[in-house]
């Protein structure tokens, strides 16, 4: 194993903050000292059925410590799951039903070993302790914290200034993250810097359970596709790491020069000093921008496909962006026209999988971002007629050969 303080190097980096760093350093040693590893847990809601690469920051981190010769333990919230994390929100969230929970709880476990060595992985749910828990055991958990401390949350505070409704089941969601931390007697707890309270009571349930308290290892939250927001599904701003490997190339190289760093940092296996060489590289004019970025896509692809398709997917990606040529599997898909026998394009569109509703595929005519046949189109008013059949293009990756019948 590594010294402490070569530990402490890849543990910390791109990482927000360690509480608290000594004690991490103290924990690693006497793990040096004795040949026991350190429980490493981190937590996930299983709320929608794939993982994007925000997901992997987490990840990532995890499969650092693993391969330090550290126990992972991937915690699948299917309990928490059913409460809805409240985190950053401003409203009360719908609880998912124990289907939707389970079915996605399955897609995680397939997902997460991307990344993860499944032979020395630890998947644990924390249903198997909370879903045998009585009342009153529920009710001497939440007796360890006030309601005054859980107002310290921003959200919860900003939401009670508000006068906006806060579910009593809400309170609840950090004791639980936090009695995970006691069930599994973990010893580091990674999460997102929007974890921190959480992350937190985890340290001060621990203490009321007579446990050495686990240090906390926050991550940043990485922007998505748009370099602003967090990246979301429901912001369509993500890369979802069981895309098609040309999705995953595109979209990565999509982003902005700039953004691209932090990808680099946050999720790329180079090293630091690899990392600072290629960006001396661009900043002295050696290195194009883009085909740093290229490197970068094809990494992340072949970590969720394989090195062969993910060099496909660059020679596709050049095929079509640089030569300006289309693909070759560009799907045909037929569309009724209705009784009036035509429709308009943005439901076209829409019907063609290519947006998501009639109000996106306006937004995307209104941004010179459709073309059909290969020109570009912003006639919002436009329709198609039964017989027409175009070639119809969306954004940068969308293709579909169109027939209203």
């Amino acid at each position: 194993m590594k010294s402490v303080q070569e530990q402490m190097a890849i543990i910390g980096r791109g990482a927000s903050q360690i509480i608290s760093q000594e004690e991490l350093e103290k924990k690693l040693a006497r793990s040096l000292e004795t040949g026991k590893p350190l429980r490493i847990k981190a937590g996930f809601d299983p709320t929608a059925p794939d993982l994007h690469l925000g997901h992997t920051v987490l990840i990532q981190k995890l499969r650092q410590f693993q391969e330090l010769g550290h126990h992972i333990l991937f915690l699948i919230g299917d309990f928490t799951g059913l409460i809805g994390d409240p985190t950053g929100k401003n409203e009360t969230r719908k609880p998912l039903t124990q289907d939707d929970v389970a079915a996605n709880a399955e897609t995680y476990k397939e997902q997460v070993f991307k990344i993860l060595d499944p032979a020395i992985t630890e998947v644990v749910f924390n249903s198997a302790w909370m879903g045998t828990m009585s009342p009153a055991e529920l009710i001497q958990l939440a007796a360890q914290h006030t309601v005054a401390r859980m107002l310290e949350r921003d959200d919860f505070n900003k939401r009670y200034k508000e006068n906006r409704p806060i579910a009593i089941h809400e309170f609840l969601y950090p004791l639980i993250q936090g009695y995970d931390s006691v069930a599994l007697r973990s010893d580091v707890e990674l999460g997102g810097t929007d974890q921190t309270f959480n992350l937190l009571v985890g340290r001060e349930l621990q203490k009321n359970a007579g446990q050495e308290p686990q240090c906390v290892l926050t991550m940043p939250i990485l922007e998505g596709l748009d370099g602003v927001q967090k990246m979301s599904k429901s912001l369509n701003n993500y890369i979802g790491i069981k895309d098609p490997a040309s999705e995953i190339f595109g979209k990565t190289m999509s982003i902005s020069d700039t953004l691209m760093w932090r990808y680099y940092e946050l999720l790329s296996a180079l090293s630091l000093e690899e990392i600072a060489r290629l960006r001396q590289e661009v900043e002295q004019g050696t290195q194009h921008p883009m085909a740093v970025k290229k490197q970068l896509a094809e990494e992340i692809t072949a970590r969720f496909h394989d090195p062969e398709t993910a060099r496909q997917a660059q020679e596709g990606f050049e095929a079509q962006f640089k030569r300006k040529e289309t693909p070759d599997d560009i799907p045909e898909v037929e569309i009724s026209a209705g009784d009036e026998g035509s429709l308009g394009l943005a439901a076209v569109m829409r019907e063609a999988g290519l947006v998501n509703s009639n109000g996106d595929g306006m937004r995307m005519i209104r941004q010179n971002a459709v073309s059909l046949d290969g020109e570009k189109t912003t006639d919002t008013r436009k329709t198609l007629k039964v017989g027409d059949r175009v070639l119809l293009k969306v954004g940068k990756r969308k293709f579909s050969y169109v027939t209203l019948v």
